[in-house]
């Protein structure tokens, strides 16, 4: 065998050598799925769950909760709408971590009455995930419970589990793992409230801790919503989500950002922790959900898009009188900007609504807000209405 090489056969070999080193590292394809939470299904679901299709490839589905006192109860899914969707569905069974034991008989039953009624309904679940926030030290038997449970059930069903970072410092999580499929590694509203809903480094760090840990694929729950705080009378963090408290007091609004969010996905794509399967997020937004990113927010960092804002003063008149509205043009949520001033001319009536008051110059008029709230991405806010000889379609500032 000759072991002699021509020249005109080394020169692309030592290019191809050379540029090989500088190709960026391709990003993995991390699966996406989302959560839906509602305990009572509504007829926008419909419209939700098509919008949602093309961007998040599984549903995972509040299904059936126990609670102390009150017991088990089922979330009331719309089977049909449920059905008529398509996708993968996994059933989720939300055992409270108050609960002072886990009857596993009763678990196993009112599981499987579940996926029979469901299966009549036309949905058959590819898997079940319990979501129990077991403190550390009762994780070996909820290890034994799972192991139990999963004998009881279809072997054709996938069980997975809600996991916390609080469990990475437990010397049982290996077994824990073991026995199921696969978990979900819940990264946000797991601290003291007062420090937040979600810290993107930490959540990071603690991807890349589980993954250490097992062989066993694992997701990663994000936020795409916001709570309240509130002080109770001991003056403690009371939290409010969608269902508002009787309660008095201000609030303090805690909203997981868009572009925190986005900037994580980005990285988790370009340099995924080992076995990190997917994403799944927490929730699937209806309108009027006063407390989650619009689906117009979440589809867009799910895509990785770039996010943006973009704001438009609009009229409709009519005799004279003007509606001037605020419109969010852009794919990201945005709070209401603090101001709003728009070029006139001789107005003789006016007046802001929908949380601004109004000031009239001789040729502005300067709309001042007086309450928090956002505008969805897409959406709209009537700002007020004037009577004026005219309004300029295009003299006007918005200050965030």
């Amino acid at each position: 065998m000759s072991l002699i090489f021509s020249a005109r056969r080394l020169v692309p070999l030592g290019l191809l050598l050379l540029f090989s080193g500088c190709q960026p590292e391709p990003t993995a394809t991390l699966d996406q799925q989302l959560y839906i939470w509602q305990r009572q299904w509504r007829p926008a679901h419909e419209q939700a769950l098509a919008q949602s299709r093309a961007d998040f490839s599984t549903l995972r589905v509040l299904a059936l909760q126990a609670q102390p006192k009150a017991g088990w109860s089922r979330a009331r899914v719309d089977l049909a709408q449920l059905a008529a969707d398509g996708r993968p569905v996994i059933a989720v069974i939300r055992l409270d971590g108050q609960l002072p034991a886990l009857d596993l008989d009763m678990a196993r039953t009112q599981i499987v009455k579940l996926l029979a009624d469901w299966q009549a309904g036309g949905v058959m679940p590819v898997g079940v995930e319990i979501d129990h926030d077991s403190g550390s030290a009762r994780l070996p038997g909820y290890t034994d419970f799972l192991v139990k449970l999963r004998g009881r059930l279809p072997p054709s069903l996938k069980l997975s589990i809600t996991a916390l970072p609080a469990w990475l410092d437990s010397p049982q999580l290996p077994a824990l793992l073991q026995a199921v499929d696969s978990s979900v590694l819940q990264v946000h509203a797991v601290n003291n409230p007062r420090l937040g809903l979600f810290n993107p480094a930490q959540a990071r760090d603690w991807a890349e801790r589980w993954g250490r840990l097992s062989d066993k694929p694992f997701y990663l729950a994000l936020p795409a919503y916001g709570v309240a705080l509130l002080a109770d009378d001991q003056g403690g963090p009371v939290v409010e989500g969608e269902v508002a408290l009787n309660r008095g007091g201000e609030r303090r609004e805690l909203l997981a950002d868009p572009q925190q969010l986005a900037t994580l996905a980005r990285q988790l794509r370009a340099k995924p922790p080992a076995h990190l399967a997917g994403l799944i997020w927490f929730r699937l937004p209806l309108p009027g959900d006063r407390r989650a990113w619009s689906l117009t927010t979440l589809r867009a960092v799910a895509r990785g898009e770039a996010l943006a804002s973009q704001w438009q003063v609009a009229l409709s008149v009519r005799e004279g009188l003007y509606d001037i509205r605020l419109e969010n043009r852009g794919n990201l949520d945005r709070p209401l900007p603090e101001r709003v001033v728009v070029d006139v001319e001789q107005c003789d009536g006016v007046d802001g609504i929908n949380g601004y008051t109004l000031q009239q110059t001789s040729k502005q008029l300067i709309f001042t807000r007086q309450s928090s709230a956002r505008i969805a991405a897409g959406g709209q806010r009537a700002l007020g209405w004037a009577r004026c000889t005219r309004i300029d379609q295009g003299a006007w500032n918005v200050y965030p």
